[in-house]
């Protein structure tokens, strides 16, 4: 079954990888090198797609400072065709609205065709009037000449009394969206609320759920952890106490993932709301890249309910 029928499908579980694309101006074999780098690494993994991310300069969002510095990447689309051709896999890729105003929008999707799957990312401040709303830019791509199957970005610390993540999520669903792709999760706790709220407003709607692919990522470092946090990712004072004061602080970090996994699929909506699981790498160093590896077989196991 390809990647559409399976994210659309209820009845299926998605598996994906997610990346960031090399800096840009990384000479071309360099990128190359990359791609059958990572191709190389996931042939074993039974994926039914790659996510490549669109990196954006978020020092607006946050008044704490940026634990690694900024740095821009070749342009997604062209990673993720590189990808596509190495792993013989879809990619799903993540497109940053930026300034982008209709007309600029409209024009990034006609030069994308060859792209199949866009989740569309809006801008990291809110309460900022921009040229392009997210929600007219969802259903310009979902109607596009192209017959992209567009996806969006969940994020459950989002989900609060003042602003409802699983509103926006149910509104994003009727405008367009197939599927979203969650932030890194290192606490069930906000997805679990974040996710019976939304099965709750979808059939306060009469709208089917979309599905929702968690992502998780190993972190063995301080600093990853402090990059996690300024990205606006929950983790736990214990929780880091727990990674940073074990012998193996990879293999903790696999083992809280695991079980915060189990927590959310120990939910009633679970049976109702299609879930699905990203694997990711926040880090460039190399232990945290390889048990990356390890963190999606010991999900995929979770999921196969061993």
């Amino acid at each position: 079954m390809d990647l559409k029928s399976k994210l659309l499908d209820p009845a299926q579980t998605v598996l994906l990888y997610g990346t960031t694309p090399p800096r840009l101006g990384a000479p071309d074999e360099q990128v190359s090198a990359a791609a059958g780098k990572l191709a190389a690494r996931l042939a074993a993994l039974p994926l039914d797609g790659v996510v490549v991310y669109d990196i954006q300069d978020e020092t607006g969002r946050t008044q704490l400072p940026r634990p690694f510095p900024f740095t821009r990447t070749i342009d997604p689309r062209q990673y993720s065709m590189q990808l596509m051709q190495g792993t013989r896999l879809p990619a799903i890729t993540y497109k940053a609205l930026g300034n982008l105003d209709e007309a600029g929008w409209r024009t990034w999707l006609s030069q994308s065709r060859g792209i199949e799957f866009i989740s569309v990312v809006g801008r990291p401040v809110s309460g900022v009037r921009y040229a392009l709303p997210l929600s007219r830019a969802i259903r310009i791509a979902a109607s596009d000449a192209g017959g992209f199957t567009i996806g969006g970005v969940v994020i459950a610390e989002r989900h609060t009394a003042l602003r409802s993540e699983a509103a926006r999520l149910l509104a994003k669903g009727i405008e367009g969206c197939g599927y979203f792709i969650s932030q890194t999760v290192y606490s069930a706790r906000p997805t679990q609320r974040l996710l019976r709220d939304y099965l709750r407003d979808c059939r306060g709607a009469g709208s089917e759920p979309r599905r929702v692919v968690l992502s998780f990522a190993p972190c063995g470092r301080e600093k990853t952890l402090a990059f996690l946090r300024w990205l606006g990712v929950t983790v736990a004072p214990d929780t880091e106490r727990a990674i940073l004061g074990a012998a193996d602080p990879l293999a903790k970090s696999i083992e809280i993932c695991r079980d915060n996994l189990r927590r959310i699929l120990d939910e009633p909506y679970a049976g109702e709301i299609p879930l699905g699981v990203n694997v990711e790498s926040v880090s460039i160093n190399r232990d945290e890249i390889d048990a990356s590896i390890e963190l999606f077989h010991a999900l995929r196991e979770v999921l196969a309910g061993k």
